[in-house]
């Protein structure tokens, strides 16, 4: 069963609380059947906004969840206002959680090589009844293969960490082939499980102001960054011409 959605910008967002975004993941990794998961923030909408088949694949997940605080301004600033932001490692958090307790199947694909590895230890060390069928690097240029593992894994849920826009594109075309229930695309999430990479203080996380953690620490993000400010610009002028 679909959620209420909020348009911003041409991606329909699922207005739910994290809360309520962990229980609606939870019952699709329980199938019947495949869905995906998306956590778009500003930039991953702007490349939507340039190209309408990924789009379409946004709009077409089971889940869309607000992972940029830049898309909870933009709702505001659009009229259609969004319960909170959830961001992809929280709800991923949540799902562990679950998981650990239904006794699902999780499969971890993507990053560098033993990166995943690394992650799935670090996991079992954190849910030890949780159970981590198999994992897989990002580097790979033959999808079948990749496929035929997470097949024969049984995975239920698979974390498909390979970036935007390769991961909504691999899990729209791939994931029904897996035999997989869920798929939930979280870009970097594999280097922050591994270790490789520290989330922002929690005090920063609840001002939303991870962003700016992330670029006081990657000074190279500058770039990506900057148009935040140039995505508001372009929600206010939306919502301008809508009341026009």
């Amino acid at each position: 069963m679909r959620t209420l959605r909020n348009e911003i910008m041409g991606v329909s967002f699922d207005n739910l609380t994290l809360d309520e975004a962990i229980d609606r993941g939870a019952a699709l990794a329980q199938g019947p059947g495949f869905s995906y998961v998306v956590t778009p923030n500003p930039e991953i909408v702007n490349m939507a906004r340039q190209s309408k088949a990924y789009e379409d694949i946004l709009n077409a997940a089971g889940l869309v969840l607000p992972d940029g605080i830049g898309v909870v301004y933009a709702a505001k600033i659009l009229g259609c206002p969004l319960k909170e932001r959830v961001p992809g490692i929280d709800f991923a958090s949540g799902l562990l959680d679950r998981l650990e307790v239904s006794g699902g199947r999780l499969f971890l694909l993507g990053a560098k090589p033993g990166v995943a590895e690394q992650a799935a230890a670090n996991l079992n060390a954190r849910y030890p009844n949780l159970t981590i069928c198999g994992v897989n690097d990002g580097y790979f240029k033959d999808a079948a293969p990749v496929v035929e593992k997470i097949k024969a894994a049984q995975a239920d849920v698979v974390f498909v960490c390979l970036g935007a826009p390769k991961q909504e594109k691999w899990m729209a075309q791939y994931g029904p082939q897996t035999g997989a229930h869920l798929m939930v695309g979280l870009g970097g999430v594999l280097d922050v499980y591994a270790g490789n990479v520290k989330r922002a203080p929690e005090v920063w996380q609840k001002l939303g102001m991870e962003w700016l953690y992330r670029l006081l620490h990657q000074p190279s993000r500058i770039g990506r960054m900057a148009k935040l400010p140039l995505f508001l610009v372009d929600a206010k002028k939306a919502s301008r011409k809508g009341k026009s």
